[in-house]
C-alpha cells in the first residue's frame, strides 16, 4: 500500500521584520490550535495564533538587540513550551503568555549565536567557543577549531552525561563530553544546521539529521561510544543550501517526516513508507530564503501543516486543509461560514491599505516639507541584506544571492578581474552590459534589472 500524495496549500499568515536561522517555532498544546512564536532582527518576539482564518497577536515585545536564535525550552521535564531567546550575550525566557522569567547575561565576548535549553542547563554558542551553563553558572568550555554553525544536545539514558553535537564549519560534527573532545565525525558538507532526529534511528537509538551548505542531509545515530551513518539524501536537483530542518508527522501516519527549508526557498517534506530511506513526499518552492520550518495545527484543528518563515519576515503556512473548505467552493459544508470569514478578511484588508495611504500622504508632505528646508540632509536609508558568495565545486563557478525585504528595481556590477557572467534558470532579471576599458582596472560593468516584486535574486559568476 504506498502512501497518498501529500497537497499543501500556503496560507499567509504576517510578516515580522528580517528573522535569523532557526528564529521560529510552533508551540506544543494538548488541545486545539497551536500559537507561532517568531524573533526578528528588531528585537521584537510576536507570538500569535490564527483564528477564523486571521492572525491573532497573543503578545509582542519591545523592540531591542536583534534576536540570532528563537527555541524552546522546559524549566522542569515537563513539555517544552517556554520561549528562549539569545540577542547579543544574553538569554530571556519568556513563557506561552509573554511573562519574562529569565534574563541571563553569559558575559561572552561576542554574540550567542546558537543555543540549546535542557531543563536547568543552557548551552550555548558564540562564534568559536561553545559554554555549557547548569542553574546560570558556567560548568563547561569548548574552543572549537572552526566556526561552529549550530548546536543541539543527545540526553543519555541512566542518567549518564549528555552529549553536544556541535556543527563545524570544516565539515565536521564535534561530539563533546564536559570541557573535552570525544569524537568528530566528518560529513559531506560544511553542516549548517542540526535537529534531533526523534526515533529515527530505530531500536531507541539518538540520532541527529545534519543539513549541509552543499544542499545535502543526513541522520546519525550518536552515544558516547561511537557513531553510525543511518541514510543520506543526495542533493541531485542542485538546491540551495539548508538553512533548516525539523521533524513532524505531516503525513498524520505515526511516524516522523523530515522537513527540510532551503536558503533558495525549496521547502521538501521526506517521509518514510515501509522502508528505513526516506523519499520525497513534497516539495514547495517560496523563492525567498527559508529561516525556520516547524510542524503542527496551526490554521485550523486537526489539519496538519507545516509553518515556514523566510528572510523577509513572512511567515507561511504550508496547510493540509483543503483549499474548497478555506474558500467555501463547492462540495464544502462550510460555505455560509467561510464566506462570513471571507468578507471579514476582506474588510481587515481594505481597512489596513486606508491606513497605509494615510501613512503615505503623511510622510510624503513631512518629506516635501523637509526638501524645502536648507538646514536638511538627505541619507541612504539602512536596510538589512542577506548576501552569499559560495564556491559551487560542481561547475567551478561562483554562485552570489542577494535578498533584502523589499523588492529589487536595479542591481550593479562591477568587476576589476575578468569573469563571466553565467545564465541562471530562476534568475528572470534582464542584465545589459557596458562598455568598460580594462586598461582603468575594470573589466566587467552590467546592470541587473529585476522583474516587479523581486526580493531575491541569484547569479552565477
Amino acid at each position: 500500500k504506498k502512501m497518498l500524495a501529500l497537497n499543501l496549500n500556503k496560507v499567509n499568515y504576517l510578516q515580522v521584520g528580517c528573522t535569523s536561522s532557526k528564529s521560529m517555532v510552533v508551540i506544543p498544546s494538548s488541545k486545539g490550535q497551536q500559537k507561532i512564536a517568531v524573533g526578528d532582527f528588531d528585537g521584537v518576539i510576536t507570538c500569535f495564533g490564527i483564528k477564523k482564518h486571521l492572525p491573532q497577536i497573543q503578545f509582542k515585545t519591545l523592540p531591542s538587540t536583534k534576536i540570532n536564535r528563537l527555541i524552546l525550552g522546559a524549566k522542569e521535564s515537563t513539555g517544552k513550551d517556554k520561549i528562549y531567546i539569545a540577542c547579543g550575550t544574553k538569554i530571556k525566557g519568556f513563557t506561552k503568555k509573554g511573562k519574562q522569567f529569565v534574563d541571563f547575561d553569559s558575559n561572552l565576548s561576542e554574540p550567542v549565536q546558537s543555543m540549546f535549553v535542557d531543563g536547568v542547563d543552557l548551552f550555548l554558542c558564540s562564534s568559536y567557543i561553545y559554554n555549557h551553563y547548569h542553574e546560570n553558572s558556567d560548568q563547561n568550555y569548548y574552543l572549537a577549531s572552526d566556526k561552529i554553525n549550530d548546536i543541539v544536545v543527545l540526553t543519555m539514558p541512566d542518567g549518564m552525561p549528555c552529549l553536544p553535537v556541535l556543527a563545524c564549519q570544516d565539515r565536521s560534527l564535534c561530539v563533546i563530553n564536559k570541557s573535552e573532545k570525544l569524537f568528530d565525525i566528518q560529513v559531506p558538507g560544511s553542516p549548517i544546521t542540526l535537529s534531533i532526529g526523534h526515533n529515527l534511528g530505530g531500536n531507541q537509538a539518538k540520532s541527529v539529521v545534519y543539513g549541509t551548505s552543499d544542499g545535502k542531509v543526513g541522520l546519525i545515530n550518536i552515544d558516547s561510544k561511537g557513531y553510525e551513518f543511518v541514510w543520506e539524501i543526495q542533493n541531485e536537483k542542485n538546491y540551495g543550501d539548508v538553512l533548516c530542518i525539523n521533524t513532524y508527522d505531516v503525513s498524520n501516519n505515526g511516524t516522523q517526516d523530515v522537513i527540510i527549508g532551503r536558503a533558495d526557498g525549496v521547502v521538501e517534506i521526506y517521509a518514510f513508507d515501509e522502508g528505513a530511506e526516506p523519499f520525497q513526499h513534497c516539495v514547495c518552492n517560496l523563492s525567498e530564503s527559508i529561516t525556520s520550518v516547524s510542524g503542527g495545527c496551526v490554521c485550523a484543528a486537526n489539519y496538519q501543516e507545516v509553518v515556514v518563515s523566510t528572510y523577509t519576515g513572512w511567515i507561511y503556512g504550508l496547510t493540509t486543509e483543503p483549499q474548497q473548505r478555506q474558500l467555501g467552493m463547492p462540495g464544502s459544508s462550510t460555505k455560509a461560514a467561510v464566506n462570513t470569514e471571507l468578507d471579514l478578511k476582506i474588510a481587515e484588508l481594505a481597512k489596513e491599505i486606508e491606513q497605509l495611504q494615510q501613512t503615505v500622504v503623511i510622510e510624503r508632505e513631512k518629506y516635501q516639507e523637509s526638501a524645502k528646508s536648507v538646514t536638511a540632509t538627505s541619507t541612504i536609508p539602512a536596510f538589512n541584506i542577506n548576501d552569499r558568495f559560495i564556491l559551487n565545486h560542481d561547475d567551478a563557478s561562483y554562485n552570489l544571492s542577494i535578498e533584502v525585504q523589499m523588492p529589487i528595481d536595479i542591481i550593479l556590477l562591477q568587476s576589476n578581474v575578468p569573469v563571466d557572467l553565467l545564465d541562471v534558470e530562476k534568475n528572470s532579471a534582464v542584465v545589459s552590459y557596458s562598455s568598460c576599458a580594462p586598461e582603468s582596472g575594470n573589466f566587467l560593468l552590467a546592470t541587473y534589472r529585476c522583474q516587479a516584486n523581486t526580493t531575491r535574486i541569484e547569479l552565477k559568476i
